[in-house]
């Protein structure tokens, strides 16, 4: 039986949630788990992945979880808190080197970005525009403010610049002016009362792709700092990896992985000469791409919609000898 089988025989069983961990064995092969390492899963979710890592670590391993989301931090007390080779610590994974946990060194991270399916399935998280529920989009819901609030305070050239940047809305400028002027007579608290409205404003085109789709991506990323924190999550990650040890990181959308692509570029290949400046120094890369990007197989993407957007790449940490 592959690991892929074990897991959803596990998850038949209910020993894991129904949901499956996108790209289960090529994210397995990519982390090459050691038995007596130690790992991150900073982005636990519902623990599809963690328990893959699990399943291969020996006595001597560790497994350190991360989530910012209260829920997924107690789903994860549940599954892995009486064992001895498990630490859980919620927050977001921007901060793993300010964990003490991750001050030995890791040899392996996995960072799974977005949202995960059990926010996206509770309406009251308030992510998806397919199911009515609070305004919210936090995934922490203890910080920040909610959607709603910003929303109701943010000025029309902001949320204009917000749906442009994070959702690549064309329509971005006519959204945000409706969403000023709609809010003046009643503040948006519903996720169908936005998406009704973006339904207005966008129409339904030629495409299939809902018209809240961009939109409501674009406001979830702000309010997150998604994309600040996978920056400050990827120095943090380079740092905190041990020679030899791996990073694992799964994108949804191509703004996540074009951060992930330079990233990794950046410290495996020396930069284009410049014949009119003196060259300071040798470059010495840190990190070594390991294969191309990675997308889900045909028979994953029929059984799981959301793997259709993934995209895995994985890099290995050299030592200044390489």
């Amino acid at each position: 039986m592959t690991d892929g089988a074990r897991v959803r025989g596990e998850a038949q069983a209910g020993h894991l949630p129904t949901h499956l961990p996108v790209m289960f064995e090529q994210v397995m092969e990519g982390l090459r788990v050691q038995e007596n390492g130690t790992y991150l899963d900073g982005t636990f979710g519902r623990g599809g992945h963690a328990r893959g890592v699990l399943q291969r670590l020996g006595p001597g391993g560790r497994l350190l979880l991360m989530d910012k989301d209260p829920e997924a931090i107690a789903h994860a007390g549940q599954l892995f808190g009486g064992d001895a080779r498990v630490a859980i610590h919620r927050g977001s994974f921007a901060a793993m080197a300010k964990w003490e946990a991750t001050s030995a060194g890791l040899d392996g991270i996995l960072l799974d970005l977005g949202v995960s399916s059990p926010q996206l399935d509770m309406a009251e998280r308030g992510f998806s525009f397919g199911k009515d529920g609070p305004l919210d989009m936090r995934m922490d819901p203890d910080s920040g403010e909610s959607a709603a609030q910003w929303l109701a305070r943010a000025e029309e050239a902001e949320i204009a610049d917000v749906l442009w940047t994070y959702g690549e809305e064309r329509l971005s400028r006519r959204i945000a002016k409706a969403i000023v002027a709609r809010r003046a007579d009643k503040p948006f608290t519903r996720t169908a009362d936005l998406a009704d409205l973006l339904g207005a404003v966008v129409g339904r085109g030629k495409h299939d792709i809902n018209p809240a789709t961009r939109s409501f991506q674009a406001i979830r990323i702000h309010i997150n700092r998604e994309l600040a924190d996978l920056e400050t999550g990827l120095d943090a990650a380079l740092e905190r990896l041990n020679v030899g040890g791996r990073l694992a990181v799964i994108s949804f959308h191509s703004l996540e992985d074009r951060i992930v692509k330079r990233f990794i570029a950046k410290y495996a290949k020396a930069p284009p000469a410049n014949r009119r400046l003196p060259e300071l120094e040798v470059f010495v890369p840190t990190l070594k791409a390991i294969g191309d990007a990675v997308r889900a197989e045909p028979a994953e993407t029929s059984s799981n919609p959301r793997a259709r957007s993934a995209v895995l790449r994985v890099a290995e940490k050299l030592g200044r000898a390489a």
